[in-house]
């Protein structure tokens, strides 16, 4: 249908062009009486073509601008002023066409996301390669990913590390290292040598299955101050016919009428508003921050009150080192050594984390020996010849024959993990679901564009929820909430302004679609928060938020700029135009003028650069491990 109606656009500018300039071939070379007819037959097409385009608004009952353009060219060929019609003809076909462009630009990147789409893939099965369809592809699948290819489906790296491209999800202009085991998602080009991938979801439910359909929502809709036009058109629609008739009447000459006419179409807000907003939709994508329509852009714009989700979202959501406390003479690096090369037989998240941890730092593992988990508790081995007890305080204490320190096994919100080897207690590793890297500096930088309330909503404890957040600065903390308690929550905040709430979870879905902004985290947040937001963050950046409510600001600006500037000089022109001073002629080429510079400005939002570059992911989100701190014995 898009593609139907570009065609249009463009054969009506071609009969409009070539009408105006035979008319004017023909004007110079002495033969005006031939001109006029060949002025107007360029117009009828553009004129026949806007009126069903008119009939059409208000059979749905929409009332638009486009009607000022079509009183506009009638009334120049009902007296006799061919010239001018044919000028307002081609002005506003080449307006029209202008901003199918310019919208098809603004588009370009969201529409990349969809041409990057695979069909197929190549997977493992009884020891050779087999082309299958995506739909084909289920759980546990081993798929060869080579050099160039799109990762099919979400999944992890089974084969010793990849480099992979993730520009076309998330902006980050530099192609990244995953090592064994990291998290893959689909959409991600594959920058290095083959690998395998492990597939972890169905085609259909993977990252960027889901960022495609997001991308066709936020391509369909149609923003809120378009609307709004069409909503004041009948006011501007009669203040043009009103001064019109006005200069007609107390000077009796159809000519001023005709000339305000022109001058008064079409208006610059049924042009700019839709490109600037359209605009900041693409330039959004290409920072990682899908939104799914104009709408949320412009309620991104005039967020005032933040309510973040704490696991998953203000936090990282997965257990990390943050600390390791040495109780003997082995060094943090031999502490982590040998509880990872041991827990590499355990498949606890926990002991997981720990191993991931310790191939982070470049420790080489070894395989454990004589191996007993369990479950829940802990893990005995052997490593290198020595005895390794790895697991809770307890567990350890009773396993090892030693005694832990009470004190040293007690953290809010954190999970402490004892170390002893050789019957001696080397230390504790301290886990915890930390604070996001940067976390600080983005609610200072939210705040800087006009967030005045920030507020933690979760559903962990009390004690839990202060101790993580401790510094931040945040305005209130709402522990304890169950999905219908965010609910009340964000419901009982819009009355200080507009509100956006930040979930990851299942849980979060109902208040992020109560909320006038809903964003989801949208690499491993849940399918139905992502559907019940208005923005997805496409990946696990917080971070994003600022380039996201930076870009909907400045877009929003620029498209209020637009229609100002454009209006304030078409009223002017129209004035002019009342008493005498412009010709229907001089005044459509005056608002051709008008019109070209207020599209050119909108399309400034394609440009927009945010203060804080976030194509860098932060470092806990890119995967990134800090070596936690060391508390000696």
């Amino acid at each position: 249908m898009t593609a139907v109606r570009d065609r249009l656009n463009i054969a009506l500018l071609a009969l409009a062009l070539l009408g105006l300039v035979a008319g004017l071939g023909l004007w110079l070379a002495g033969q005006p009486a031939l001109a006029g007819p060949v002025w107007a037959a360029g117009v009828v097409p553009v004129l026949a073509a806007l009126c069903v385009e008119i009939l059409r608004s208000l059979w749905k009952g929409e009332v638009g601008l486009d009607i000022v353009a079509a009183l506009s060219m009638s009334a120049a060929l009902l007296v006799g002023e061919t010239l001018a019609a044919a000028v307002v003809a081609l002005m506003y076909s080449g307006g029209t066409f202008l901003e199918s462009f310019a919208q098809g630009r603004a588009r370009r990147e969201m529409s990349d996301l969809l041409s990057r789409v695979p069909r197929t893939a190549t997977r493992h099965r009884n020891g050779a390669l087999e082309e299958v369809a995506l739909d084909a592809i289920a759980p546990g699948d081993l798929l060869l990913i080579r050099q160039g290819d799109v990762a099919p489906v979400d999944g992890t790296v089974e084969s010793a590390g990849a480099m992979l491209d993730q520009s076309a999800l998330t902006g980050e202009s530099m192609p990244m290292q995953f090592a064994q085991g990291a998290e893959v998602m689909s959409g991600s080009a594959n920058a290095g040598e083959a690998f395998d991938l492990r597939a972890t979801r169905a085609a259909a439910d993977s990252t960027y299955a889901g960022i495609v359909r997001l991308v066709e929502a936020a391509q369909a809709s149609k923003a809120p101050m378009a609307r709004l036009a069409d909503r004041y058109s009948l006011l501007f629609l009669a203040v043009t016919v009103a001064l019109a008739t006005a200069a007609w009447w107390f000077t009796g000459d159809p000519i001023r009428a005709v000339a305000v006419l022109v001058v008064a179409t079409p208006c610059p807000l049924i042009l700019a508003v839709p490109v600037a907003l359209v605009a900041g939709l693409s330039r959004a994508a290409h920072f990682g921050v899908l939104i799914k329509g104009a709408g949320p852009l412009e309620a991104l714009a005039r967020v005032r009150t933040l309510i973040l989700d704490k696991t998953g979202t203000l936090t990282d959501g997965r257990p990390q080192i943050v600390r390791i406390d040495r109780l003997g003479a082995l060094p943090q690096d031999e502490i982590l050594h040998f509880a990872a090369a041991l827990d590499q037989a355990s498949k606890h998240p926990v002991a997981q984390a720990i191993v991931a941890a310790a191939r982070e730092w470049g420790i080489a593992l070894p395989v454990p020996g004589g191996v007993v988990e369990t479950a829940g508790e802990g893990v005995v081995g052997t490593i290198d010849g020595r005895h390794v007890v790895v697991g809770g305080a307890g567990f350890v204490a009773a396993q090892a024959g030693v005694a832990v320190p009470e004190a040293a096994v007690i953290a809010a919100g954190a999970v402490v993990v004892s170390v002893a080897v050789d019957g001696k207690l080397a230390g504790h590793l301290v886990m915890a679901d930390a604070l996001r890297a940067g976390s600080a500096d983005l609610l200072a930088g939210l705040r800087k564009l006009g967030v005045a309330r920030i507020v933690l909503a979760t559903g962990d404890r009390r004690a839990v929820a202060e101790a993580v957040t401790e510094g931040l600065g945040l305005d209130a903390v709402r522990a304890d909430l169950a999905p219908g308690q965010k609910v009340a929550l964000v419901l009982a905040e819009r009355a200080g302004g507009t509100v956006m709430m930040v979930g990851d979870g299942v849980n979060d879905a109902p208040a992020l679609a109560a909320a006038d902004i809903g964003v989801a985290m949208g690499a491993r947040g849940a399918a139905a928060s992502a559907e019940a937001a208005d923005v997805v963050l496409l990946v696990d950046h917080l971070d994003r938020l600022l380039p996201g409510i930076e870009i909907a600001q400045r877009s929003r600006r620029i498209a209020m700029e637009s229609v100002v500037a454009g209006i304030g000089l078409s009223v002017l022109g129209m004035i002019a135009a009342a008493f005498g001073y412009l010709t229907p002629v001089q005044g459509a080429l005056l608002q051709e003028l008008i019109d070209v510079a207020v599209i050119l400005n909108a399309l400034r939002a394609l440009r927009i650069q945010p203060g804080r570059t976030a194509a860098r992911p932060d470092d806990a989100a890119s995967g990134a491990l800090h070596r936690p701190t060391s508390t000696p014995a």
